[in-house]
Parts: C-alpha cells; sequence; structure tokens
C-alpha cells in the first residue's frame, strides 16, 4: 500500500518553530477581486513561503518595544508649523483620528460626520488624553502609523508583509470566495469576524458582541491558525498603493510598485492597509470582502488601524 505525503504545509514547515507565528506554505492564488476598481485585473500571484503572527500587535507587545527603545510615534509627536502653513500654531497640537458615531442617521457622503481629531489621542490612549490602555494588554494597538509600524517590525526582527502575502494567508489556500471565510456573511448564524451591525455609524447593534477592538483571539482562526484576519483593525502593508498596480501578467514574490500615487490625493504617499475593521459595513465600508484593498498616508494613524508582522523562513 503506498504511503500518503503529508500535507504541502508539513512538508516546507521549517524544523524551528517561531513562538506566536504561523508557517504560511509556499504556492499561487489567484489575487484580487473584480469588484473593486483598485483590485483589477485578477492575477496569478506566486510566493514562497513564511512566518506570519497569529494575531494583531497587541498594546502589551507594542509596550515591550517602547520600554525598550523609548520610541515616539508619529501620533505623540510635536507638529512642525512649516508643515501646515496657514494654520494657526496654536491648534497643531498632536492626536489622532477617532472614530465618534453621530447619535442620529447621517448621509453617507461625509465621512468627517463620524471621524474627529482628537488632540492627544494615541496608542496609549485611545479616545484622548483621558482615556488610557489599562487592562486591554490584549486589544490590538492602534493610532500607528506606518512608520511606527515598520519600526516595530524592524526592532521585533520581523518585517510588514507584502500585500500578496496578507492575502495569500488571509485566503487560506481556498478558493475564491466573496469573503475571506467563505461565501456567506454570517455562517451558521454567526459572526466570524469583528465588523459593524446594525445602521452605519449612528446605530451599532453589537451583534458580534463588540462596539470597537476586541481582544485578539476573540473570533475563531482561519485555517492556517490566523486571527482577526477580517476586520477588528486595517493592518499596514509594505507595499505602496497605486489604483492602476495591478496588471493581468504573472506575479512571483511581487514587492508592489516603486512609488504611490493616489488620484484622491496626488501629494500623499500612501501605503496599502488590508483586512477591513470593526467600522466594516455592508452599508458603507465593504472592504472586508475578499481581495479588497485599503489604503493609509505613511504618518497618519487612527483607532481601528493596527498591523502584524511576518519574517522570513
Amino acid at each position: 500500500m503506498a504511503c500518503r505525503q503529508p500535507p504541502a504545509r508539513q512538508q516546507e514547515q521549517p524544523a524551528q518553530e517561531m513562538p506566536g507565528m504561523v508557517w504560511i506554505p509556499a504556492g499561487s492564488f489567484m489575487m484580487g477581486s473584480e469588484e473593486f476598481e483598485d483590485s483589477k485585473p485578477v492575477h496569478k500571484v506566486t510566493l514562497e513561503g513564511f512566518w506570519m503572527d497569529e494575531h494583531e500587535v497587541t498594546n502589551a507587545q507594542f509596550a515591550e518595544f517602547v520600554k525598550a527603545t523609548g520610541y515616539v510615534t508619529d501620533a505623540e509627536k510635536p507638529l512642525k508649523p512649516e508643515d501646515y502653513p496657514g494654520v494657526d500654531p496654536d491648534k497643531l497640537k498632536p492626536g489622532s483620528a477617532v472614530f465618534t458615531p453621530p447619535a442620529h442617521p447621517v448621509a453617507l457622503d461625509n465621512p468627517m460626520q463620524w471621524w474627529e481629531y482628537v488632540y492627544g489621542a494615541s496608542w496609549q490612549h485611545p479616545f484622548g488624553p483621558n482615556s488610557n490602555i489599562n487592562g486591554k494588554d490584549n486589544d490590538p494597538v492602534v493610532h500607528v502609523s506606518f512608520i511606527d509600524a515598520a519600526a516595530y517590525a524592524k526592532w521585533a526582527g520581523k518585517r510588514l508583509p507584502t500585500e500578496a502575502e496578507w492575502e495569500m494567508a488571509a485566503r487560506q489556500g481556498k478558493p475564491s470566495a466573496a469573503y475571506y471565510w467563505g461565501d456567506t456573511l454570517k455562517p451558521k448564524g454567526r459572526w466570524p469576524a469583528n465588523i459593524f451591525q446594525g445602521d452605519f455609524p449612528w446605530n451599532n447593534t453589537l451583534e458580534d458582541g463588540y462596539a470597537g477592538v476586541a481582544p485578539v483571539k476573540s473570533f475563531p482562526p482561519n485555517a492556517y491558525g490566523l486571527y482577526d484576519m477580517d476586520g477588528n483593525v486595517w493592518e499596514w502593508c509594505v507595499d505602496y498603493y497605486r489604483p492602476d498596480s495591478y496588471t493581468e501578467k504573472e506575479e512571483t514574490n511581487p514587492k508592489g510598485p516603486a512609488d504611490s500615487y493616489d488620484p484622491e490625493e496626488p501629494g500623499a504617499v500612501k501605503r496599502v492597509q488590508r483586512g477591513g475593521s470593526f467600522l466594516c459595513s455592508d452599508q458603507y465600508c465593504i472592504r472586508y470582502k475578499a481581495g479588497s484593498r485599503g489604503k493609509g498616508e505613511v504618518s497618519s494613524g487612527g483607532n481601528n488601524l493596527g498591523f502584524r508582522c511576518v519574517k522570513d523562513k
């Protein structure tokens, strides 16, 4: 009787374990989505295997980094008047964007109705100077810019994922589906991710149990053992953002375009974000769907934005 070959993942996984990380085996997949203009065309991508953090970087992990290095995040740094010509210097105070839901229905044409720049908001004070992260060691760290995330990754001996790596890990070796977990938004009557239920942005019915971020591992992992690849917080990727970066050409270990361009903000340098957040809703932001892309200016953050790291074999 012929011996059965073990799964490819077991064959490829290095003998050395990486605590807190999951091995993503080498393979090919169809990247992108025909549902979103900046995710077209769907094209074949082949990647080498790599390690990925099993969950988003937490407050406790980021605190270790800050304690060891004295690092100051972008949200905590004083603003330079020369970078903001015409703005009253007295109003140039460090802070970050915080989701602040209105108390009534609003037209969904202006995000400023539910986002507020809050002085003193940072990773240690998610909602402003009077808030803190006491007892929230296992919440994903937020208000981290791309620059902050890359600094942490370097200190940890890791790096940020390419968006191809991120998507292959999220697809977990399965055929294309509407969502990373399958074709049904709420399989078996349970919410598989921390997203927004109810009427966005003012009436969150909390069917998944969370109004904001959820502690890591609050929802089931995917087939690779990765948590929160959908919802909870957006995650930084290393690729520059361009809406025209995809082509029909097959790619091997793609690193993204050489520069950034967003026609909505031509002067801003942006990197790709993936996975959606606790604010994703079919009424407004559907970018938690499989193959979709997000974007963000590299020095900016918010209370729905975090990251996880990867490491080469």
